[in-house]
């Protein structure tokens, strides 16, 4: 993929994956690789962070003999998330506006600009 996923993109992805339940590390990373190209060592500096940040909480689980340490959101979290979501909202429609334009052009046919020089 030719775009760059930043650290708000992943911050944001960490938070909307932990919004509908606490998931261990491990299944995380597997999940979000799943869905966006990442390394697989780029999420735990994230998590810690967001840790970090009070968004997330932790808490370890036995499993086959070791433990698995769980992630989950907390409310501070949450807000953050609903302010990604927002921010995402208003960047989808800003590079669907661009892009689209740029097809809209492509046919033979320039949109108008939504900036006129007297807003300038």
């Amino acid at each position: 993929m030719a775009f760059q996923t930043g650290a708000a993109m992943l911050d944001a992805c960490v938070l909307a994956v932990l919004d509908s339940r606490d998931v261990y590390g491990y299944e995380l990373t597997v999940y979000i690789k799943s869905v966006i190209d990442i390394s697989e060592n780029s999420l735990y500096p994230v998590l810690r962070r967001l840790q970090k940040d009070g968004c997330l909480t932790t808490y370890d689980q036995p499993f086959n003999g070791r433990n698995r340490r769980y992630y989950s959101i907390t409310g501070d979290g949450r807000r953050k998330l609903a302010g990604y979501r927002s921010d995402w909202e208003e960047y989808k429609k800003k590079m669907d506006l661009l892009l689209g334009a740029a097809q809209t052009a492509s046919a033979g046919s320039v949109p108008a600009h939504p900036v006129t020089t007297t807003n300038l």
